[in-house]
């Protein structure tokens, strides 16, 4: 199975299953002098672990993380990073009814025509257990931008209808309710909401904004490593995620030139822009504004009422599937988004000191 791997300076690479032993990731190309401990990491991992609230699956997972390479004394040493999430709570036999069924909006059907394997322990690699591996190292990634002035912040911009206004959102609201939306009020609504869909054993999904600051004009490339395709595979590479949005995204079919259009202005020698329906990329380059992506979050696939299927040797039947299992994945993913929003920028960063003659020679002198 190839496709584990992600990035090309700052390159991670996950690994293990939901139902095994353990998940993880190994990072290779971290700069070495990033001081960083397990609670840095910890610190992500505690924001998409289960059992957070009414809201998430009740496995019972502390996601405790461990390092057991590429850090010495406190500081990354510049060799590949290993980490480890031991799985404790892994329940195999609450998928032993469909063993032999595939399960509609999961990877079963098309997993089992490719690789020939039934792994009905809850999805194997794709598994949304694998995204612990994406989160470990974009804390790491984050870390490092941060000494670089940028910032990476992900929340829920919606849960089903319930949206958060643009101009009503409050950065300190995020992590007061349990749905990481910027607003109180519209959190309270959305979980009347999915409370509403769990008495009816139904799920919903919902809509993850991403935005990152203090980036430097230049990052990404002209063609086909633009920053905007590179963060579209990014997220959408997250298995809930069924489409993506870059500043104003699907609006501008319905915008104008002249109002699309983001007017330029200097002050002080500072080149900027008035507006940003663009979100912060032109022509597949960062422009120095604000970047901001949105994900689209399909509804949790498992749910417990009936559903028709088919077995694996092709005769019509009936599922309903059991387990523990999120009525919303949202809230979980917001760090997976900002996770791999963090990993494509560090990786872009470290591309970008070779863009030009004079980076390297201010490298070298």
């Amino acid at each position: 199975m190839s496709g584990s791997t992600f990035g090309k300076i700052f390159r991670i690479t996950t690994w293990g299953e939901s139902h095994g032993p353990g998940i993880g990731v190994v990072i290779d190309g971290c700069p070495a002098g990033i001081c960083l401990s397990e609670q840095d990491i910890q610190d992500f991992l505690d924001r998409r672990k289960p059992g957070q609230s009414k809201y998430t699956t009740k496995r019972n997972e502390a996601d405790s993380v461990e390092i057991l390479s590429g850090v010495f004394e406190g500081k990354t040493t510049g060799t590949p990073i290993s980490l480890l999430v031991r799985n404790q709570d892994h329940r195999s036999k609450d998928y032993g009814n469909i063993a032999d069924l595939f399960r509609p909006g999961h990877a079963d059907y098309p997993y089992t025509v490719k690789y020939g394997i039934r792994d009905y322990r809850g999805g194997g690699r794709s598994s949304g257990r694998e995204t612990i591996g994406r989160v470990a190292a974009g804390a790491i990634a984050s870390l490092m931008l941060r000494e670089l002035g940028i910032t990476v912040r992900a929340y829920t911009k919606a849960i089903g209808p319930h949206k958060v206004p643009d101009n009503d959102i409050h950065y300190d609201h995020i992590d007061q309710n349990s749905l990481y939306m910027p607003n109180n009020d519209v959190a309270e609504k959305a979980g009347a909401y999915i409370s509403s869909l769990m008495s009816e054993c139904d799920s919903c999904g919902g809509i993850i904004e991403c935005l990152a600051d203090g980036l430097p004009a230049g990052l990404g490339e002209p063609v086909f490593d633009k920053l905007d395709a590179l963060l579209a595979q990014a997220v959408v590479s997250i298995g809930a995620v069924k489409g993506v949005e870059i500043g104003d995204g699907f609006a501008v079919s319905e915008s104008l030139g002249s109002l699309n259009n983001d007017p330029f202005f200097s002050e002080n020698g500072v080149i900027s822009k008035k507006t940003n329906h663009s979100g912060g990329t032109l022509g597949g380059l960062s422009d120095g504004s604000r970047l901001i992506i949105r994900a689209a979050v399909k509804p949790t696939s498992s749910i417990a009422r009936p559903q028709q299927t088919v077995t694996v040797s092709g005769e019509n039947t009936e599922i309903t599937v059991k387990g523990r299992h999120d009525p919303v994945i949202v809230p979980r993913a917001v760090v997976v988004v900002e996770s791999m929003t963090a990993l494509t920028l560090a990786d872009l960063v470290l591309q970008n000191i070779s863009s030009n003659m004079e980076n390297i020679k201010k490298f070298y002198r």
